[in-house]
């Protein structure tokens, strides 16, 4: 398997389709192209993929039905939308259905690829620096990617897991949405602020009580230290 992992491309234009697969091997990935939301979720059952490039506009079953069935059943996969729609709404449903990026068409592939990569080193994180980062019952596991609230284990995206780890490592310090987007996302601040409210709305849903991420007003977003544990009774 090339070195970059595999990659699964479910778009229904032939010409996009081998656009992708041209530019997605020359980076070193590994392509599988199926066309139709159907053998899409029989794919990524069937080759577990590194991560979906998943167009929205599908025959049978679209792209945001195979978002959702994949991430009911416990399928985190990273996903990245691409579609021609270019409104707002069909972009926040497909984040808030546990999307990791979004490229409206027509788009750049160089652009894709990179935005790609982002999305896979969020995954994937650095094995070889062990960390882990605790706000009061919530702990963050650098290493593993693994969110745990009292020592259950809660299913982050690799965007969420990104953007929760990028506040908790610099805690009681204010981000703005701008500076997030750039930070976490790579994106230039024209990208739009609405796509870090929903993440934090995703994350402080996962997590509950135990997020300890803060809303600061007209500014942006900080993650605090929650309160230490309360000891046990013997």
């Amino acid at each position: 398997m090339p070195q970059r992992g595999l990659v699964l491309v479910v778009e229904d234009e032939p010409a996009i389709a081998d656009v992708l697969r041209l530019n997605l091997r020359a980076a070193g990935y590994g392509v599988e192209v199926v066309h139709d939301g159907a053998a899409a979720l029989t794919a990524a059952r069937d080759l577990r993929p590194s991560a979906i490039i998943l167009d929205i506009g599908l025959p049978s079953i679209d792209g945001i039905e195979v978002c959702r069935r994949l991430r009911a059943g416990g399928d985190w996969t990273p996903v990245l939308f691409v579609t021609a729609r270019d409104d707002e709404v069909d972009r926040i449903l497909g984040l808030e259905l546990g999307a990791d990026d979004y490229v409206t068409k027509p788009f750049s592939p160089r652009e894709l690829v990179a935005r790609l990569g982002g999305v896979l080193r969020r995954t994937r994180g650095d094995a070889t620096t062990p960390e882990v980062l605790r706000a009061g019952a919530l702990e963050v596991d650098l290493t593993s990617h693994v969110v745990t609230v009292d020592g259950v284990e809660v299913a982050l995206t690799a965007t969420e897991f990104d953007l929760l780890a990028h506040l908790m490592r610099r805690p009681g310090v204010v981000f703005t949405r701008e500076q997030l987007l750039s930070d976490v996302w790579g994106y230039a601040a024209s990208a739009g602020g609405r796509t870090v409210d929903v993440h934090v709305a995703q994350v402080r849903a996962k997590l509950g009580a135990a997020s300890p991420i803060r809303t600061v007003r007209s500014v942006g977003y900080a993650a605090e230290r929650g309160p230490s544990p309360a000891p046990t009774s013997r």
